[in-house]
């Protein structure tokens, strides 16, 4: 005898009841993340700050629209931002970790964030390069970089055992880290280094930040890859998004490696900003807070970066 319509319904029913549940709320597939800015060298009226447009193209093309982090602005806006975003980038640059526009935007949103996701609102942190030095200065409350050979370089990865169970790295095809590890791929364009030796005798960096990788420029041993055992906060020392976004320095690869590996590493980003539900408080805020209402300028013939946004 043939079970009935209703009773197909009903068994039906029952298996996908049984199933893990998935919603398409537990994730936010519109997700905008905040750039932070940095002042320039030389301002001029109305341009007094900048953000690469590599970092925007890094995070666009895994999936996420931008906001520019304006420096100077007051504590009450920068909580008002925060509670808008859903993840914010720190690039790298030439400002100071210590006492800048760009230190006191980074350290109000890393406050936030901790705060944040010590209540389950989980709010991801990236570091790139300064933005990294930025991350160990606001983790450790001191200034621990050693000065290494490693402005314009482009190199492997040594990772650690602790890569294998890192949340960074997970996706990554297994050829990719593999091409990680063995091909220069990773470029550089730092003069200062948080030291392994630093790391290793340092309780508040060592207690929050597990080592995923390691370079050395022949004399000193840093560390070039991190991410935070409790929090998802990370930080590379190296560029993932020139790989594929800038061209006007030799040293920078763009190989099929390379480029992959700016698309898993800005696609790991972003996947973790999925995982965050702030909103503007309207759609017109929204759009009034987009990078969309601001044109990048060319200045690949005179600069590292192909194109910059001024503010």
């Amino acid at each position: 005898m043939f079970p009935s319509t209703k009773m197909l319904t009903l068994l039906l029913f029952i298996s996908l009841i049984n199933l893990p549940f998935c919603s398409l709320t537990d994730r936010n597939d519109k997700p905008i993340i905040g750039v932070l800015a940095q002042e320039v060298t030389s301002p001029k009226p109305d341009q007094t700050a900048y953000i690469a447009a590599s970092y925007v193209k890094f995070l666009e093309a895994a999936g996420a629209r931008v906001v520019p982090v304006m420096i100077n602005k007051t504590l009450e806006e920068y909580k008002s931002l925060f509670s808008s975003i859903n993840g914010i980038l720190y690039p790298g640059g030439g400002v100071s970790i210590i006492s800048s526009g760009y230190q006191r935007a980074a350290k109000i949103f890393y406050d936030l964030a901790i705060e944040a996701n010590k209540r389950g609102d989980y709010f991801p942190v990236w570091g790139t390069c300064l933005g990294f030095e930025q991350l160990m200065y606001l983790t450790s409350e001191k200034s621990q970089l050693f000065h290494t050979n490693t402005s314009g370089v482009a190199l492997p990865l040594n990772f650690t055992p602790e890569v294998k169970g890192s949340r960074m790295f997970e996706d990554f095809p297994p050829d990719l880290m593999s091409a990680l590890s063995a091909e220069p791929l990773t470029e550089n364009s730092h003069q200062w280094s948080l030291a392994t030796l630093t790391y290793n005798t340092n309780e508040d960096l060592k207690s929050f930040y597990k080592v995923l990788s390691t370079n050395t420029d022949g004399n000193t041993e840093f560390v070039s890859t991190v991410e935070a055992y409790s929090y998802p906060i990370y930080g590379t020392q190296w560029h993932p998004e020139k790989n594929a976004f800038e061209w006007s320095r030799p040293y920078i690869p763009h190989s099929p490696s390379a480029v992959r590996t700016t698309f898993y590493t800005a696609h790991f980003f972003v996947s973790e900003a999925r995982k965050n539900f702030h909103r503007f408080q309207s759609k017109e805020e929204e759009i009034k807070a987009l990078i969309y209402n601001h044109n990048p300028v060319y200045t690949g013939n005179a600069s590292a970066f192909e194109q910059i946004y001024l503010f």
